[in-house]
C-alpha cells in the first residue's frame, strides 16, 4: 500500500514538472520578438502582444531619449493587471487613432521602474509631454469626453 502512495506521489509530482515546463516554454517562445525586447514576460502581458489596443509600446530608453530631446508626446501608462486600464485601454487607444495622436504606451508590469522615475502613482496615467517636460495628465478612468479634450486641448497648444 505504501509503495502505491510513494509511486503515485511521484506520477503527480512528473506530471505538475512537466506541465511547468511546458507552460514555460511556451511562454517564452511567445515572448521572442515582442515589442519590450525581453526575453521573459508577465503572462498577461503575453496575453496583450496581439491585441490592436496594446501596440506602439514605448521602452523606458526611447521615452528617456525623446524627453531629453524635447520632444512633444503623448504616453498611456498602464498595466496588464489593472482593472481600470483593462476597462479605459479598449475606448483610449481607437479614440487616439481616430484623432490622429500617436500615443505611446509604457508598460509599468515589464518596466516597474517607470512608476518613480516617471511620478506614476496609479493607472491607468496620461501624460502629455511638451518640449519635453510634463504639460498636463489624466490619471484614473476618465470618459471619451474627457480624453477627447484632453487631446484637443494638446493639439492646440501645440499649433
Amino acid at each position: 500500500m505504501m509503495k502505491k502512495i510513494i509511486i503515485f506521489g511521484a506520477i503527480i509530482v512528473v506530471i505538475f514538472a512537466a506541465l511547468a515546463y511546458v507552460s514555460t516554454t511556451a511562454n517564452q517562445q511567445k515572448a521572442e520578438g515582442n515589442p519590450y525586447n525581453k526575453s521573459n514576460l508577465h503572462p498577461e502581458t503575453i496575453k496583450q502582444l496581439d491585441d490592436p489596443n496594446y501596440q506602439n509600446i514605448i521602452l523606458p530608453e526611447e521615452l528617456d531619449e525623446k524627453l531629453g530631446n524635447g520632444e512633444d508626446l503623448t504616453v498611456y501608462f498602464f498595466s496588464p493587471t489593472c482593472g481600470f486600464c483593462n476597462e479605459v485601454t479598449p475606448r483610449l487607444a481607437p479614440l487616439a487613432d481616430d484623432l490622429g495622436v500617436d500615443l505611446k504606451k509604457m508598460n509599468l508590469l515589464e518596466f516597474d521602474e517607470g512608476w518613480s522615475k516617471y511620478n506614476i502613482d496609479a493607472t491607468p496615467t496620461l501624460i502629455q509631454y511638451k518640449d519635453g517636460e510634463f504639460y498636463q495628465g489624466i490619471q484614473g478612468a476618465a470618459t471619451n469626453e474627457e480624453y477627447t479634450e484632453f487631446f484637443q486641448q494638446f493639439t492646440l497648444y501645440s499649433e
